[in-house]
């Protein structure tokens, strides 16, 4: 079985700079938040519960959550981090008798399809100790560009675009024990970011492949959210 995680503790700072006033997770995408949007994937995929992390700002997100049935258990950690790391730091410490997950940000907008295509394939490689959702669309402000062999076996992740990097990372991560047992490692090596967690499971020999969605948006800015829904809307019409 796969537990299926969100973390959603961010600030949403871009978003409420350009008017939002609702938390992030609750931007709504063609009239459904983002947050019930990747709750009800997951359960299509097969999730028997889905874990959240939000912060201590984020109380009508938490009501919201309390509020709606999703027909699955929501289990809520509430914490304040200092980054999307560290959140992602608590979530495994709460559940040290995890040996594997899928975890996205809030704000990872893709085609269900997409994602059907993945999950299949990350039960597919057991032998891969992360498996990294990977797309060409780059709209990100700092994207971290991802290189890989042929067979998706990923060979670097870099900050600057080079000749290889064909793809960036999507945010979605598929992560089995090796790879979670390196979080507390990553942490006391001083990393603060999810990408440097990621270079980490390179610099320790860890199987990394990556899965290819053609798109993934990231929503950061009210333009996003435009891109997002002419994006999904796009899918639904073909």
């Amino acid at each position: 079985m796969i537990n299926f995680a969100i973390l959603a503790a961010g600030e949403g700072s871009r978003l409420k700079s350009e008017g939002i006033d609702v938390p992030k997770p609750l931007l709504e995408i063609n009239g459904t938040p983002m947050i019930a949007r990747l709750i009800n994937i997951f359960k299509n995929h097969g999730a028997k519960r889905v874990h959240i992390v939000i912060n201590t700002q984020s109380l009508p997100l938490k009501d919201y959550l309390d509020s709606k049935n999703f027909g699955l258990p929501i289990d809520i950690l509430i914490k304040d981090t200092p980054s999307s790391l560290h959140t992602f730091h608590e979530l495994v410490k709460t559940n040290p008798h995890w040996n594997n997950c899928c975890l996205t940000t809030t704000d990872t907008i893709f085609r269900e399809e997409d994602f059907t295509g993945y999950i299949q394939n990350f039960k597919n490689e057991p032998n891969a100790d992360a498996f990294m959702g990977l797309t060409p669309f780059i709209d990100d402000e700092s994207p971290l560009y991802i290189s890989t062999n042929s067979s998706l076996e990923i060979e670097s992740f870099t900050d600057i675009k080079t000749t290889s990097s064909t793809y960036v990372s999507g945010g979605i991560y598929g992560l089995r024990q090796k790879a979670l047992n390196l979080v507390s490692t990553s942490i006391e090596q001083g990393n603060s970011r999810m990408r440097n967690y990621q270079r980490s499971l390179l610099e320790n020999n860890l199987s990394v492949k990556g899965y290819v969605f053609d798109k993934i948006v990231d929503v950061d800015h009210v333009q996003d959210r435009e891109t997002a829904e002419a994006f999904l809307k796009e899918q639904n019409h073909k």
